[in-house]
């Protein structure tokens, strides 16, 4: 099967390539800067705002497969309609569509979030990735959306490196205590979604990690991992900061989980120190 990543030089992406070319299969990414380093894999550039580069790559790589691991932060004509135009291609072409959404569609009103929760956001980066959804499921409705959490990795994601730099004091600012959410490790959440993709599932599926906790708490297991001072990492409150945003988001995975193979580890198994 050919299997087309967009956003495939992301952190995300990059672990999906890893895991596609490492399955057996015709692997395609793409990239808006520049392309990503692994080997086996044909890069196409693309601007998901340019309808044209969209057509064009889709009908070039002619995939059974696109995971849409893209990111484009609060931009509304990469992160809302972007995602549309992809699955308009997709349609047009054939081919299965896994697109990756995010917690952030959510105001944090609830707290326990499952699949049946109706988005409600409250900042311009969830309000898009909420309408994506929407555009997405109209116009593929056999297509899987997978709402995520922080994303975390093996020291190679931003929430890590942050963590480096407030212990070495090469950043200001503070790690939240009142800002809840819950944590998958990269490897975890790709072969998740590969698995869903693999499947006859569609419609909206939850990956967070099995456990909740705080950005500082998170902050304090990297450093304790990492062999770094977590007293050294301040903490404060997102109420009382001029960050928009939610603050307990905890996706509730459990129906997904109970469909995959892939155990969605919570951050204090995965960040656990080496024995």
């Amino acid at each position: 099967m050919t299997v087309l990543i967009v956003g495939g030089s992301g952190f995300l992406g990059s672990e999906l390539v890893r895991q596609a070319t490492g399955a057996g299969h015709r692997t395609a990414a793409t990239y808006r800067t520049k392309p990503g380093k692994a080997g086996q894999v044909t890069w196409h550039a693309l601007d998901l705002r340019d309808p044209e580069s969209v057509d064009a790559v889709v009908a070039e790589v002619r995939p059974g497969l696109v995971v849409n691991a893209s990111s484009g932060g609060a931009d509304w004509a990469t992160t809302a309609e972007g995602p549309v135009r992809l699955a308009m291609a997709v349609a047009r072409y054939g081919g299965r569509l896994v697109h990756v959404s995010s917690d952030a569609v959510f105001s944090g009103t609830r707290v326990h979030y499952d699949e049946s929760c109706l988005p409600d956001p409250i900042t311009p980066y969830g309000a898009a990735k909420a309408a994506a959804e929407t555009g997405v499921v109209l116009v593929q409705p056999g297509a899987v959306v997978a709402r995520t959490s922080l994303i975390i990795g093996d020291g190679q994601s931003g929430h890590e490196h942050a963590v480096h730099r407030l212990v070495a004091g090469a950043r200001t600012g503070v790690l939240f205590t009142d800002d809840i959410r819950c944590p998958v490790h990269v490897t975890d959440l790709a072969a998740a979604l590969m698995e869903l993709a693999s499947g006859h599932t569609s419609g909206i599926h939850h990956l967070g990690g099995n456990q909740a906790l705080s950005r500082h708490e998170l902050g304090i297991l990297i450093a304790r991992r990492d062999g770094l001072d977590g007293s050294r990492l301040p903490a404060g409150l997102r109420a009382d900061s001029t960050h928009a945003g939610a603050l307990d988001v905890r996706l509730d995975s459990r129906a997904t989980q109970r469909k995959l193979r892939t155990t969605l580890r919570g951050a204090r198994q995965f960040l656990a120190p080496a024995a």
